[in-house]
């Protein structure tokens, strides 16, 4: 066999084969199932491996009959996505005469079936690359040798081709414990020697990477004892080297290092706690070998004496410690009581100086296997135990206030059961109280009063008697004596000022109430109960009573009547409180109301004032005025008060749109532009005059103005009304002819209804033989034009038509209506049939045409 030359090849680089003998290729095989390849690692290494067994797949397809073939690549995990694998076209085709026309006409793809694809091929160079990183241990777990299967499939040409990628592993996985940390109990007295098993690390990795040996941190009383086991696995232990002591340290920290064999090393550690439990080695040791107490004789029952108190280093159960009397003697334990657990002495009888000054005993402290013991000594103090006794021999609960100085109140007994000075008892009350204690007879007190009472000031006592004996120190016994004040009318009611003001407004309802007056009384009962009354006056000549009423139980004050601000601005009541003594007392107080201001009345119009006739209230204005000409003044005023005072005036409605303006504040009515030619002769403002209230109140008044240059041109203008001409306007002349058909029409109608109503009422005459003489009224009133403009003349209708509009406005004006916006009437004429029917409906069938004629409007 001729020399075999073996290249070595990178992830970036084909794989080459070897050349053995005359133009014989072959791989790097060991056997049938066994081949070896060489290939250049992370540091350019040489390795063969053994082959796995042939896929079934590929086994299955050589019995059908195709071509396969099978490939071995190695790679090392973790290799980033799109690295170069190998070239499956080039290998193939030395092995299997397979080239790259074939993978891309062949339809070759990568067969998953529902395996996670770890690798790609490119079926135009038949390069295989990775398609993610693959992580060794992810994929193969704990397998030694790690192979993926890579089947390559031509649809077209029905060829399989079979690739086997190895793995190879890295250093990418750190030793980890199970847990993060142990804890273990031992004993303070275990043995030297003593193992204790620790947990093993895992190192997912294989081989060199693996686990290698664990590392302990320095403790003087623990040593790492590291074990290998037959399979090259290793475990660790733990040894005690050096004997524990709780009281000493009671725990001991360690960590447990676990490190691999990579370059740079990883490792993972373990948190080691060990508990040392205690055990019964130290006997309890007493504060005191002698504990001493004093208790005075009157000392109660269950009264802690003194403690004792002892001491163990141990821990837990071992450190309990129980007490108990050591000698039994009666009078010790007849007399006190000793805690076991707390080592409290206790008081369990009453003690008696006279009988016994001094106890004396041992005690035993022990926490159940080792124990100490201490001597206790009690002695009994004499001190005065009985407190002096205060007995009441008769006592008066309730006292007058106007009761003189010296009253007897209580008589006293005070007595102590000790004798000699602890015997003798004084008594006493607190000072700055208007009473006194007075030695009586041997052990007696009386209590007196000292000076004036005022139930007022105090209604009630509590009188503190202290009796204290001459004990060291002194006991002494208090009783508390209630004694209240019985009142007497001795103050009358007071408001709290003697003057009050207060605001009400005008136009209140009836009922309404307008001030509530309290008075205060100091006396109780009956003596505090207070009525309220008013005394009599008048608001001008009007008695007070018909506008004001107060309640005589709450003293409220109600309006019985509006009060009228225009009429007074201000009235004054005199209140009286009177109280329900015997005899009665009584104050006065007075009370001053202002009448504010409602806005409750309409401005009042002085000028234009209402006309009289048609002649009055017409103002001139000469038509060549210019803007801001000064023709008249609305002159208004308001009877309210304040804002409710202050007018503004509007022009609400004008003839002639724009053509005058009125001042807000001054009510004067100015040209606001020049007059035209075209503007109507005669001119209707309507003013509106509105105040400043809250709720504006307002009148309206009608000024005519005439636009004149002199005064014969304004009568004629006034009796003779014509509608400007402007022949140059075609508009005009269009409306000038309209409204002379319509009032062609309209007497025509009205000369119509005249005869027919002239007819039915000679019918009716003729037929009734009515007593009226109709020969007697003038002819001129019936017939032709002059009877109908007679007729309208009686109801003072005047016909007004504009030139600038299309509707026709009829104004009926009454000389009994003021000149204002409420006193006029304006009807909007609905065509001649609408007042021809009104005329019709004027009167009933049988009423003389010559009454509908002279009835007023």
């Amino acid at each position: 066999m001729a020399q075999t030359h073996g290249r070595c090849y990178s992830e970036v680089q084909s794989p080459r084969w070897r050349y053995s003998g005359a133009h014989r290729w072959r791989r790097c095989f060991s056997g049938a199932q066994a081949s070896r390849r060489c290939y250049s690692g992370a540091q350019s290494s040489r390795r063969c491996h053994s082959g796995a067994p042939l896929l079934l797949l590929v086994a299955l397809l050589t019995v059908c009959g195709a071509a396969s073939g099978q490939l071995r690549y190695s790679i090392l995990e973790e290799m980033r996505k799109g690295a170069f694998v190998g070239n499956v076209a080039l290998d193939h085709k030395f092995n299997l005469g397979m080239d790259t026309k074939e993978l891309s006409e062949g339809g070759a793809r990568i067969v998953s079936r529902g395996r996670k694809q770890h690798f790609i091929l490119n079926v135009n160079n038949g390069h295989l690359y990775i398609n993610e990183r693959i992580d060794r241990e992810s994929v193969c777990g704990d397998v030694i040798q790690c192979l993926l299967n890579v089947e390559i499939i031509s649809k077209n040409i029905m060829k399989v081709y079979a690739v086997e990628v190895e793995i190879q592993d890295i250093n990418d996985n750190s030793p980890v414990f199970s847990q993060d940390q142990i804890v273990l109990q031992v004993i303070e007295n275990a043995a030297v020697g003593t193992r204790f098993m620790l947990p093993e690390a895992h190192d997912a990795d294989g081989e060199m990477y693996s686990l290698q040996n664990y590392q302990l941190s320095f403790n003087k009383h623990f040593t790492l004892d590291v074990i290998k086991r037959s399979d090259g696995s290793k475990y660790a232990e733990l040894v005690l080297e050096k004997p524990l002591d709780r009281e000493e340290q009671e725990v001991h920290s360690l960590i447990l290092t676990a490190t691999d064999g990579g370059d740079p090393v990883r490792s993972g550690s373990l948190r080691i706690q060990i508990n040392v439990q205690d055990v019964n080695d130290n006997a309890p040791v007493f504060q005191q070998s002698v504990y001493k107490f004093g208790v005075p004789e009157n000392t109660s029952m269950r009264t802690v004496v003194g403690t004792l108190t002892a001491s163990d280093i141990d821990k837990g159960a071992n450190s309990e410690i129980s007490y108990s009397f050591n000698q039994m003697k009666e009078s010790v334990v007849q007399k006190f009581r000793l805690d076991s657990r707390s080592g409290e002495i206790s008081l369990i009888e009453n003690l008696d100086f006279e009988e016994s000054e001094f106890f004396e005993s041992e005690v035993l402290g022990s926490d159940g296997s080792l124990s100490s013991r201490c001597k206790v000594l009690v002695s009994v103090i004499n001190v005065n135990d009985n407190s002096p006794e205060i007995l009441t021999s008769s006592v008066a609960n309730q006292v007058a206030e106007n009761s003189p100085s010296g009253t007897v109140i209580a008589l006293l007994e005070v007595y102590d059961r000790d004798s000699g000075e602890y015997g003798q008892v004084t008594c006493s009350i607190p000072p700055h109280l208007p009473f006194q204690l007075k030695k009586s007879i041997g052990s007696y007190y009386t209590l007196v009063t000292d000076g004036v009472l005022d139930r007022e000031e105090v209604p009630e006592y509590n009188i503190t008697i202290t009796a204290t004996d001459g004990g060291i120190p002194p006991l002494s016994k208090v009783k508390t004596l209630n004694l209240q004040i019985a009142d007497q009318n001795d103050n009358p009611p007071v408001f709290q000022e003697m003057t009050y003001s207060t605001y009400v407004m005008e136009n209140l309802a009836q009922g309404s109430s307008v001030y509530s007056a309290k008075a205060r009384d100091k006396d109780w009962g009956q003596n505090a109960k207070i009525s309220y009354s008013i005394t009599d006056g008048h608001i001008g000549d009007v008695p007070l009573s018909s506008y004001i009423s107060i309640n005589s139980d709450s003293g409220i004050i109600y309006a019985l009547r509006p009060f009228d601000f225009e009429e007074f601005r201000e009235f004054q009541v005199q209140l009286k409180a009177r109280d329900g003594g015997s005899p009665s007392l009584e104050s006065n107080a007075t009370v001053t109301f202002f009448i504010q201001d409602q806005n409750d009345n309409t401005p009042e119009i002085l000028y234009p004032s209402t006309p009289m006739d048609e002649s009055s209230g017409v103002e001139m204005a000469p038509r060549s005025s210019e803007p801001g000409y000064l023709i008249t003044k609305v002159v208004a005023v308001d009877a309210d008060s304040g804002q409710n005072s202050w007018l503004s005036y509007q022009l609400l409605r004008s003839t002639d749109q724009g053509l005058f303006a009125v001042g807000l504040h001054t009510g004067e009515i100015r040209t606001a532009r020049p007059i035209m030619e075209k503007d109507a002769i005669k001119q209707f403002l309507v003013v509106l005059v509105k105040d400043n209230g809250q709720t504006p109140l307002s009148s309206s008044v009608t000024v005519t103005i005439v636009l004149a240059d002199s005064m014969p041109e304004m009568l004629h203008d006034i009796s003779n009304p014509s509608a400007p001409a402007d022949m140059e306007s075609n508009l005009t002349l269009y409306l000038v002819s309209a409204v002379a058909v319509v009032s062609f029409l309209f007497l025509f109608l009205i000369i119509l209804l005249l005869a027919i109503r002239l007819h039915r009422w000679r019918e009716s005459q003729l037929c009734t033989s009515s007593s009226v003489d109709f020969n007697a009224l003038p002819a001129s009133q019936f017939v032709g034009i002059d009877g109908v403009r007679a007729f309208l003349q009686t109801y003072s209708h005047d016909i007004c038509f504009t030139a600038d509009s299309v509707q026709k406005q009829c104004n009926v004006q009454n000389s009994s209506n003021s000149n204002t916006l409420s006193g006029n009437q304006n009807y909007e004429s609905q065509g001649p049939q609408l007042l021809i029917d009104d005329f019709i409906n004027l009167s009933n069938e049988d009423q003389p045409f010559i009454q509908l004629l002279g009835a007023p409007s």
